[in-house]
């Protein structure tokens, strides 16, 4: 035992313990972040569509044009018919082209391109996992014989693979309640049990906190 090493003192403490504070604070703000860009692009969008929709419609074509009374609801249709016609086109040739066109100016943006590639890269992992039947697994977390559920976002290919010298396992194995936060680890292929369970029952086991279990 060295006699000469101090013990950590009460400053010191309240420093790490404002450290890891400060963490997960910025944890919080970023998911917070990432959970309402998309609900507040949707109900802006929505609300300009509703509010606009009535102007775009030909006055020949608008029933409210002929009618002693306002329709209700006519404009929501509308936004409904305009949605589902930009996701057809978008689903086109032209469409594509279009998006990766946005996809390369929002890319070139400072700060806004990294988080929009992140954000895109994981809703285009979660959206391919949702796809597959092997994507659910078990991995042996925080220690041997404590195991947790994961998902298998994808085969490390990368430089950590080629330096390492393994065939490694992206898995994010997500927190209990709250799946939205987790942790990334990268495991051995040997290492990864595959389950038969799908996505969505996954993310209920995870969130109800093991007491939603399905019965073979």
């Amino acid at each position: 035992m060295n006699k000469n090493k101090k013990p950590i003192s009460k400053k010191e403490i309240a420093g790490l313990w404002f450290y890891i504070f400060s963490l997960k604070i910025r944890n919080y703000f970023f998911t917070g972040i990432v959970v309402l860009i998309p609900i507040g692009v949707t109900i802006w969008l929505s609300k300009f569509l509703i509010n606009t929709s009535s102007k775009i419609l030909p006055n020949y074509i608008n029933p409210n044009t002929y009618l002693p009374f306002q329709i209700p609801g006519l404009e929501i249709i509308s936004s409904i018919l305009i949605i589902t016609f930009i996701g057809f086109i978008s689903l086109s040739y032209l469409g594509k082209k279009f998006l990766n066109i946005i996809d390369y100016l929002f890319k070139k943006i400072p700060l806004l391109g990294t988080f929009w590639s992140a954000v895109k890269q994981m809703s285009n992992s979660l959206k391919e996992n949702r796809n597959k039947s092997k994507s659910v697994v078990l991995v042996q977390y925080p220690r041997k014989g404590v195991w947790a559920v994961g998902f298998a976002t994808k085969e490390n290919k990368g430089e950590i693979s080629k330096k390492t010298k393994k065939h490694l396992i992206n898995v994010f194995v997500p927190t209990t309640p709250n799946p939205t936060s987790g942790f990334l680890l990268m495991f051995e292929r040997k290492d990864v049990v595959y389950l038969d369970m799908n996505f969505e029952e996954a993310s209920k086991f995870i969130v109800s906190a093991g007491t939603t279990v399905k019965e073979n």
